[in-house]
């Protein structure tokens, strides 16, 4: 079979394999059926039949990991038996579709929950029941790998700028900025760069807020940017815990476990 034969029959194959898939007004259609209904209240996903049933839940989840490494995915939860509640990776019908159209997507072509016929029950619980495991890629694993070591070393920032792990002081900041809070992220530029120390007055490495780098006494540096969430633009701006825990990353001699 030639190469353009096969071209050919895989055009024809999606065509007729194609869903024209629409969300209008609450109403989910496929191929012009309607087959369910969704609304949204504070970010979840209600799915009902078309008795107006709720049959189950989706909630998008969209966070930070370890510096610009996110984890977006959905929890789902069936309405009739929330005995669990489970984190599934979803899929979008294009970079630019908002929640709404990723969960719809995600129902139809991915969980095969919503068909021609509506909401499948059967689908729905099997998925509950094998219990898929989430695609996670390698540098997803390894920012949990380095969140659950962070997380371990209890790292705080108390209101005069010293560095706490596990309530014990292991360093301080130097240089603060007038609108220093220990909570508050890092957004004002000044002239002198902040600059941390261990417990012994040892310089560990400093801030620079005009170039929003990082740069440790070892020599390395990491400079934090404008970066795309699942679906949104986020500009980094740092926390003071934060900088102290990309610190440890790339000196794991200033704080030890």
């Amino acid at each position: 079979m030639t190469l353009r034969l096969i071209l050919l029959f895989t055009s024809i194959s999606l065509f007729f394999n194609a869903q024209n898939i629409k969300t209008r007004r609450g109403i989910i259609s496929l191929d012009g059926i309607h087959v369910a209904k969704i609304s949204n209240k504070a970010g979840e996903y209600t799915f009902f039949d078309l008795k107006e049933t709720p049959i189950y839940t989706m909630e998008f989840v969209d966070k930070g990991i370890v510096d610009s490494v996110r984890d977006s995915y959905v929890k789902l939860n069936r309405v009739y038996n929330r005995e669990k509640i489970l984190d599934i990776d979803y899929i979008s019908p294009s970079a630019f579709s908002g929640e709404e159209s990723s969960a719809v997507y995600t129902s139809i072509k991915s969980l095969k929950i919503i068909d021609e016929r509506g909401i499948n029950i059967k689908n729905l619980d099997e998925i509950f029941s094998s219990m898929p495991k989430r695609k996670m890629d390698t540098k997803l694993k390894d920012a949990y790998s380095i969140r659950a070591k962070i997380d371990q070393l209890g790292i705080e920032v108390n209101n005069v700028g010293e560095i706490l792990s596990k309530g014990q002081r292991v360093g301080y900041f130097n240089n603060l900025p007038v609108s220093f809070g220990s909570e508050s992220t890092i957004t004002e530029k000044t002239m002198l760069d902040i600059e941390i120390y261990d417990a012994n007055s040892k310089y560990i490495g400093k801030y620079i807020t005009t170039t929003k780098q990082l740069k440790t006494a070892n020599g390395k540096s990491f400079t934090l940017y404008r970066e795309m969430s699942g679906r949104a633009s986020i500009l980094k701006f740092p926390t003071y815990r934060s900088l102290v825990e990309r610190v440890v990353i790339m000196d794991p001699n200033f704080i030890k476990g």
